[in-house]
Order: structure tokens, then C-alpha cells, then sequence
């Protein structure tokens, strides 16, 4: 419980609509994305810009698994009353953002990230 005028944290997360919504989401973050809602100022994102980078060839499989994708968060509790849920390329601020940082960003500190 926070005190009086604390401020909330402030988390973000998001997921790509890259297939069904299984077992593994539900136990792994969408219960905790759940929580947010009642104990912070959440942001959930539906990372459409990184599905496209494997499922280029069909955007219609993209666009109908973030809609599956979105129903199965609201089903485990994730409330849109509570959270603000946003589509990333919606926001146009998030690919300029990474093309600025793109241009930035050496070869070398890219080739040291382990993932």
C-alpha cells in the first residue's frame, strides 16, 4: 500500500502477436500484468513492429493474433480501466525513436549484447 501522495511506479510491458496465447503467458507474465494494473500506472504494448520481423509475408496473420492476443489479456484480468494498452505502431515516436538510436549505436557494442 502506498502512503499518501507517493507516487506509483511506472511499468511497461509488451508482448508480440506472433501466435496463440498459452499456459506459459498466463503463468509467466500476464498474472503479474494483471497486478500492475491495481498497484501501478501500467503500459501494456502490443509489439506489432517486432512481429513483422518474422511474419513479413503475412500481415493478416499479424493483425489477427494481436486481436486473440488482446482478448486472452483481458480474460487473465489485465483491465483496460486500469492500464493504458497500446498498439506499437500506432505510436510512430517508437520507430523514430529506434531509427535515431540505430544510427547511434556501434557495430561493436551490438556484437558484445549476449542476446
Amino acid at each position: 500500500m502506498t502512503q499518501t501522495g507517493a507516487k506509483r511506479p511506472r511499468v511497461m510491458a509488451g508482448m508480440r502477436p506472433s501466435g496463440a496465447v498459452h499456459l506459459g503467458h498466463l503463468v509467466g507474465v500476464l498474472t503479474q500484468w494483471a497486478n500492475y494494473c491495481d498497484n501501478a500506472d501500467a503500459f501494456v504494448e502490443i509489439a506489432d513492429l517486432h512481429a513483422y520481423t518474422t511474419d513479413f509475408d503475412d500481415p493478416g496473420k499479424i493483425r489477427a493474433a494481436r486481436e486473440e492476443m488482446v482478448a486472452a489479456w483481458l480474460a487473465a484480468g489485465v483491465d483496460p480501466e486500469k492500464a493504458t494498452i497500446f498498439l506499437q505502431s500506432g505510436v510512430p515516436e517508437i520507430a523514430e525513436l529506434q531509427a535515431l538510436l540505430a544510427m547511434i549505436t556501434p557495430v561493436s557494442w551490438l556484437e558484445r549484447v549476449p542476446t
